[in-house]
């Protein structure tokens, strides 16, 4: 329930500085998970990203404004818009129409309430999981940055694999240690700078080739899910993981690398484990 709990502050934050700047670092610190976690869960949790459900909520307060008489150049710089044009054009994704037409009788515009969440029962779909205790162990492989807004790092992980389909042999002629499988880890803040990446990468004790990177994944607790099917499902399985099981299971995200383990290499049914950090609460 603290979990919960946690999630509700963060929202009641967002609608604290709606008018303001919504640091996603203060979000983190409230949800106590890292700011890429807690996009990750937002998005999970709500069906909506984090960035998209602040402009929302932006956007149904700005109509409200706009109904009470309030000027666009006014309502726009009060929502963090430092152009009227940038600010019409977030109010019509929204809305559908221009914020100019908003006092106009009869026009239609959307109001999105806050969000509240909580713990509702749900199917009866098993989640097969264990937990294990880990030692730190190396990995090495090709990685590629990650934007800081989860939401784009969504659509340009499925292109990093893509472009490393010719390495992928290479990097799995390296792997020698535990867990056997390909890796697609997350670093989630844990490299230098604070910047997060992405890894195509094995376990292995073998010297990296030129081109690729290594990193130590460090000892830890980890709830392992295993799952088959496409890509598709493994996303599934993680939005239950953390809106089904997390909820309730007496753990939080603990600071470390996310990790999917391809367990075989058929792309229609894929054979394969979510590794969640995790720690007692």
């Amino acid at each position: 329930m603290e979990w919960i709990e946690d999630l509700n502050a963060a929202v009641e934050y967002i609608e604290r500085e709606l008018d303001g700047k919504i640091e996603y670092e203060q979000l983190a610190k409230i949800a106590r998970c890292s700011e890429y976690h807690f996009q990750r869960m937002f998005g999970y949790m709500a069906g909506v990203t984090l960035s998209e459900y602040i402009r929302r909520r932006r956007m149904s307060r700005a109509a409200a404004d706009m109904r009470s008489g309030g000027k666009v150049i006014d309502v726009a710089l009060k929502y963090g818009y430092d152009s009227p044009t940038a600010f019409n054009r977030a109010f019509q994704a929204v809305h559908g129409v221009a914020p100019s037409n908003a006092k106009q009788s009869g026009i239609t515009l959307k109001s999105y309430p806050p969000i509240s969440f909580k713990i509702t029962i749900k199917g009866v779909e098993e989640m097969n999981y264990r937990i294990e205790e880990k030692a730190a162990f190396r990995i090495v492989g090709v990685r590629e940055a990650l934007p800081t807004d989860v939401e784009e790092s969504f659509e340009c992980v499925p292109l990093f694999w893509q472009k490393s389909a010719p390495q992928i042999p290479q990097i799995t002629a390296l792997m020698d240690g535990e867990p056997k499988g390909l890796l697609g880890v997350s670093t989630c803040n844990e490299t230098e700078g604070g910047q997060n990446y992405y890894f195509i990468a094995v376990a292995s004790g073998k010297p990296a080739a030129e081109g690729m990177h290594e990193l130590t994944v460090p000892a830890g607790t980890w709830a392992i899910f295993s799952g088959s099917g496409t890509s598709a499902d493994i996303q599934a399985l993680q939005v239950r993981i953390v809106s089904e099981w997390m909820p309730t299971s007496g753990y939080e995200w603990a600071n470390a690398p996310d990790i999917e383990v391809y367990l075989s290499a058929e792309p229609a049914d894929t054979r394969f484990e979510v590794w969640l950090p995790i720690a007692k609460k």
